[in-house]
């Protein structure tokens, strides 16, 4: 299959979404089949074998390490060069209006192909940490009239999918992540990490955590873990928006920002600690928990998004609800050595189900239902009954709301 990507955030950028969509297009290539991806522009004109076709982006005041392009015209020749068996779409914000442009509806689009739209990322929850709660009764709809253009919705689990559902976007589907088991593994252990991670203490009990530095991800929320527990120390793997905070938030108590890490130093940081601590409550799937769980680590986490589809709580990971219920987790993982192991081992054991390969070939029949839904969807259009005056004027409304984006995408 020939497969044209969209997505707002791609290398070099590093979050969840970006490791999907680069194991993803890495998966797809080695199964034969071929991308074109549609990003902001990074700095790169290829990944892997696939050819990147890069946008301008600009920053957003309160998230600048986040990129948004806005779509161009010339993009629908790249896309009839290329010519597609159907369009992906990664959360779509501003860069893919195109691909809803070109793709999906009954009728395929304005190059009348299927269309394939992937939801990543709990944008109404979001808003909750950026003091602009007050628009998710906005967002929904644009989201629904999104999502619902779609041939074929795809989440990452099944709490994304009841949530969708529940605003009335169908046409769901589930595509969970997977983890590169071979590279996130115990035998990764490094004495020389687990000195640098405890900053010259590796005799200390070590939590770990990796993601993104921002409001969202409720990282304040271990202060009281560490306050508790004096003698445990923290890492954090990541950077981001709230970098600054968060120094002044742990001032005094031992932890330590390690900035971002990559291959096997990142491997090496989860296998070379103790617990993995996840406090975030807006995780769609949750990637570095399958990556903590791979690398052999007990995980404690909140009941929350995806996340409690991932741990058998009590048996491959614990999850908690407040503070105090992480506190007695990781106090009882602590005393414990025998428990630890048997936590970690059970952890690696269920992440092993979650494969790259298994993912994506999952994904491609995806695909394929959504090539014979849009080809019934086109066929059905032929043959539909005369529309009366309120399809008309709906149709007619649709058309000139489009009016902006068809300027822009010719």
């Amino acid at each position: 299959m020939r497969i044209a990507l969209f997505t707002e955030t791609f290398i070099p950028k590093v979050d969840g979404i970006v490791t999907t969509l680069c194991q993803t297009v890495k998966q797809l290539e080695c199964l034969g089949h071929k991308v074109l991806i549609f990003a902001p522009d990074g700095g790169f004109d290829r990944f892997e074998g696939s050819r990147i076709v890069g946008s301008k982006g600009h920053s957003l005041f309160f998230y600048p390490e986040l990129h948004l392009s806005l779509p161009r015209a010339s993009m629908r020749r790249a896309i009839t060069e290329f010519q597609p068996d159907l369009i992906h779409v990664a959360d779509p914000a501003l860069l893919g209006i195109a691909g809803l442009y070109y793709g999906g509806g009954k009728n395929g689009g304005a190059l009348q192909l299927p269309l394939v739209v992937s939801y990543h990322t709990d944008l109404p929850k979001y808003l909750h940490y950026y003091g602009m709660g007050f628009m998710e009764p906005w967002i929904w709809p644009i989201l629904r009239q999104r999502h619902c253009r779609a041939t074929l919705n795809l989440c990452t689990s099944v709490a994304m999918v009841e949530q969708l559902e529940q605003h009335g976007i169908g046409r769901l589907a589930l595509w969970p992540g997977g983890v590169d088991g071979d590279r996130f593994q115990p035998g990764r252990r490094s004495p020389e990490m687990r000195a640098r991670l405890t900053e010259g203490h590796p005799e200390d009990p070590l939590l770990l955590y990796v993601g993104r530095l921002s409001a969202e991800k409720e990282i304040e929320r271990l202060k009281p873990i560490l306050q508790a527990l004096p003698q445990v120390r923290l890492a954090l793997v990541g950077d981001g928006p709230h970098h600054k905070a968060l120094q002044h938030h742990f001032a005094g108590l031992p932890v330590f920002m390690a900035g971002f890490l990559h291959g096997e130093e990142l491997a090496g940081a989860y296998a070379s600690s103790d617990i993995f601590v996840m406090p975030s409550r807006t995780e769609t799937l949750g990637l570095v928990i399958l990556e903590a769980m791979s690398s052999g680590l007990p995980v404690v986490a909140a009941r929350d998004g995806g996340i409690p589809e991932l741990i058998e709580d009590g048996a491959s990971g614990y999850l908690f609800d407040d503070e105090s219920q992480a506190i007695a987790a990781i106090q009882q993982l602590l005393l414990s050595p025998a428990i630890r192991q048997a936590i970690g081992l059970a952890a690696r054991n269920q992440a092993s189900l979650y494969g790259w390969k298994t993912a994506t070939l999952q994904l491609v029949e995806h695909y394929r239902t959504a090539c014979r839904l849009q080809h019934i969807s086109l066929n059905s259009a032929h043959i539909q009954a005369r529309p009366n005056l309120r399809s008309r004027a709906k149709k007619l409304i649709r058309r000139t709301s489009l009016f902006t984006v068809r300027k822009l995408l010719p």
